[in-house]
């Protein structure tokens, strides 16, 4: 039979998994986040499960508060971020980061040496 440690260890593995083929394979910003905060949920998950030790000793309690203050700085970040792609959306009117960087022009010879 598996362990709630184990089954716990592998749902946060095939989170991270799905957060980082979202991550890769969609281009518009508001889904790459949630792809990231999928990720990020997955390894919060996955380190939970690694600090639990026994049955009758229960979980280390210094790993339950990296996650819990974890969690927090994710929820500021990802309020920062939506912030950012919601102003970008509003300057640019594209909700994608441009494909290719721009090339620099070329300089212009005015003819003096």
């Amino acid at each position: 039979m598996i362990s709630a440690a184990n089954l716990y260890a592998l749902c946060g593995a095939a989170l991270i998994g799905i957060g980082l083929y979202g991550f890769v394979a969609r281009r518009h910003l508001l889904r790459r986040v949630i792809a990231f905060n999928v990720t990020g949920s997955g390894i919060f998950l996955l380190f939970g499960a690694t600090a639990w030790r026994r049955p009758d000793l229960g979980s280390d309690p210094v790993p339950q508060a990296l996650i819990i203050t974890g969690i927090v700085v994710a929820l500021a970040a990802t309020a920062l971020v939506v912030t950012l792609i919601t102003r970008h959306a509003e300057l640019s009117g594209q909700t994608t980061l441009p494909e290719e960087a721009d090339e620099e022009p070329a300089a212009q010879d005015d003819g003096r040496d």
